[in-house]
């Protein structure tokens, strides 16, 4: 009777032990951010950079390294249109109709520009569940989920970044972040 009596408590014990342990990972995995936090920190970072260089690039904005190859000013102005391009995918919004807006080359407003898409896109990655991310949109032509079109441009973005960034050091300016 004793034995039974001690193998009933300690079965107890285990399965208490067990729900709160499973119960403890339950809450953990639910306080974990998911890829959409991730992503909106991730555009986030990408803000911040591309903000302090527009305006540490004030004055250069015409300045390209060579034939051929983008300004500074056309690199801010791709990352306005590509933020807004991602922002309709994901949202399923409808794209502009007419023509292509003029390139932005006030460096006040080219700095709103960026604050501003960079808000557009967080704000509409961190609206998306867990479910959004696989659904399938069109991105340049091909089909992908919302996920792949979020990594392949915000990556996309990463290498501007650094194509910014030669920029400003080529024209001895150092990134604010760096001083």
């Amino acid at each position: 009777m004793r034995q039974n009596r001690i193998a009933s408590l300690a079965c107890g014990l285990l399965l208490l032990v067990v729900f709160a342990a499973s119960g403890l990972r339950a809450q953990t995995a639910a306080s974990q951010p998911g890829f959409q936090s991730a992503y909106a920190s991730d555009a986030d970072r990408l803000s911040g950079k591309f903000v302090g260089l527009a305006g540490a690039m004030t004055g250069k904005y015409d300045w390209k390294p060579g034939q051929g190859v983008r300004s500074v000013g056309e690199v801010f102005n791709l990352i306005v249109m590509e933020n807004g391009m991602l922002t309709r995918v994901i949202t399923g919004a409808a794209a502009p109709s007419g023509p292509r807006p003029e390139p932005i080359t006030d460096p006040a407003k080219l700095q709103a520009a960026l604050k501003s898409s960079y808000a557009d896109l967080q704000k509409a990655i961190s609206g998306l569940s867990d479910s959004d991310l696989s659904a399938p949109v069109k991105l340049f032509g091909r089909d992908m989920t919302k996920q792949s079109a979020i990594m392949i441009l915000l990556s996309d973005q990463h290498e501007h970044l650094g194509q910014s960034i030669a920029y400003a050091r080529m024209n001895n300016v150092v990134p604010p972040w760096s001083k």
